[in-house]
């Protein structure tokens, strides 16, 4: 069984930075194409960033311009978001997803999901 656990969200302040972290079980880590996704209310889940299998190339949403930054460690099953910078613009519920495949930007490229882990970011 797949299991996807975030952790790492919280209130910080606009300029302020976080860092969550998607601890991966039941799959083959260096297999799975990891994306970042989030939703804030009222809004459609809209695509992060990926680290994709195997090469472990990734890719970013042109609005997070530089201040975000995604990372695996194989060792521990975990993919990390780096966020700086933060506006209050990133305030949403966050996504991690894994995906067999090498497609990235969309969710139904992939098969599991995370339960989601709030950021809020204050003016």
């Amino acid at each position: 069984q797949v299991q996807l656990v975030e952790s790492g969200g919280g209130l910080v302040e606009a300029g302020g930075s976080l860092r969550l972290s998607c601890a991966a079980s039941g799959l083959a880590f260096s297999s799975a194409t990891m994306g970042w996704f989030r939703q804030a209310p009222g809004k459609e889940r809209e695509f992060v960033g990926a680290v994709v299998r195997w090469s472990g190339r990734t890719y970013y949403a042109d609005f997070v311009k530089g201040r975000f930054t995604i990372s695996r460690d194989s060792a521990k099953n975990t993919v990390y978001l780096e966020m700086n910078s933060l506006s209050p613009w990133d305030t949403a519920v966050y996504y991690c997803a894994a995906s067999t495949g090498d497609a990235y930007d969309l969710p139904t490229f992939y098969n599991y999901w995370g339960q989601g882990t709030q950021v809020t970011v204050s003016s």
